[in-house]
C-alpha cells in the first residue's frame, strides 16, 4: 500500500490545512465509507489547529477498532474531510490486490444518502459510552445508536433492534451499502444492530462496559452471528 503523508492525502482531498511540521506513526484507513484504502502518517497532522499527535489505533482483542483522545473530534473531522475527497471526478484508491483504480463520486455533503450521512454522525460517536436504553451522546444502546444516527441526517426509523428489523426492507449480504443497519442473531433472537460503514467493517454500540466502536463483519462472532442488513425507505 503506498504511503502518503497526512497533507499529501488532505492535498489529494482539497481540504485547506495547513501542512504539519514533521511525520511518523502510520495509520491506516481500510476503505471505511465506500473511499477505497489510504495509508497515512499522520503523528504531527494538524486538523484547525487539531493535533493527532496523541492518536493511537489499536486492535481489541475483538477485532474492534479503538481510537483513543482525541478521538471524537479528530476522527469525526477526518471521516468528514474523507468523504469530501470521494466527491472529486477521481480519487487513488488501494484495492485488496493492491492494484490502482478510482473511486465513483459519491457526491458532495448536500446529495449524500442519507444512510451515509448517518454513518459519518455515527462515526463520530466513537468512543461515547454504552448506556441501555441510551439514545443521546451521553451514552447508546446499539439500537439507540443507529437511530440517533438516521434522526441526525433526517430520517425516522423505529427505535429498538426488533422494529428495526421488522420494518426496515431487507437487505442481503452481497447487497450492503454505506449506512445499512447490520442485524445479529444473538442466543436465538435479533438482538444487536449496528451500521455499515463500507469495506465489511460497522461501528456499534457494544455492550455494557464498553464504548462505541468500528469492528469488523468478518471476524469470528460477528461473521457467525450476522443475519442480514436492513435500510430505510
Amino acid at each position: 500500500m503506498p504511503q502518503l503523508t497526512c497533507w499529501q492525502w488532505l492535498s489529494g482531498s482539497g481540504a485547506r490545512i495547513a501542512p504539519p511540521a514533521k511525520f511518523s506513526r502510520d495509520v491506516s484507513w481500510p476503505g471505511i465509507l465506500g473511499c477505497g484504502s489510504f495509508s497515512i502518517q499522520s503523528s504531527q497532522c494538524n486538523f484547525g489547529g487539531l493535533s493527532t499527535s496523541e492518536q493511537h489505533m489499536s486492535s481489541l482483542p475483538n477485532k474492534t477498532l479503538r481510537f483513543a483522545a482525541p478521538r471524537l473530534a479528530w476522527l469525526g473531522m477526518a471521516v468528514a474531510v474523507l468523504l469530501a475527497g470521494c466527491g472529486h471526478e477521481q480519487v487513488r484508491r488501494v484495492s485488496d490486490s493492491g492494484s490502482n483504480g478510482t473511486v465513483a463520486d459519491i457526491a458532495t455533503t448536500k446529495e449524500r444518502r442519507p444512510g451515509q450521512q448517518a454513518a459519518v454522525i455515527a462515526v463520530r460517536q466513537i468512543g461515547v459510552p454504552y448506556r441501555y436504553g441510551g439514545s443521546t451522546t451521553q451514552g447508546f444502546d446499539c439500537s439507540g445508536l443507529v437511530q440517533y444516527a438516521y434522526a441526525k441526517s433526517g430520517t425516522r426509523i423505529p427505535r429498538t433492534t426488533a422494529q428495526q428489523w421488522q420494518q426496515l426492507n431487507p437487505v442481503s449480504n452481497d447487497n450492503l451499502q454505506v449506512g445499512d443497519l447490520l442485524f445479529f442473531n444473538i442466543d436465538g433472537k435479533i438482538a444487536h444492530v449496528g451500521l455499515y460503514l463500507g469495506s465489511r467493517r460497522f461501528v456499534h454500540a457494544p455492550a455494557t462496559g464498553r464504548e462505541v466502536s468500528i469492528a469488523e463483519l468478518d471476524s469470528g462472532f460477528y461473521r457467525q452471528a450476522f443475519v442480514r442488513g436492513g435500510r430505510p425507505d
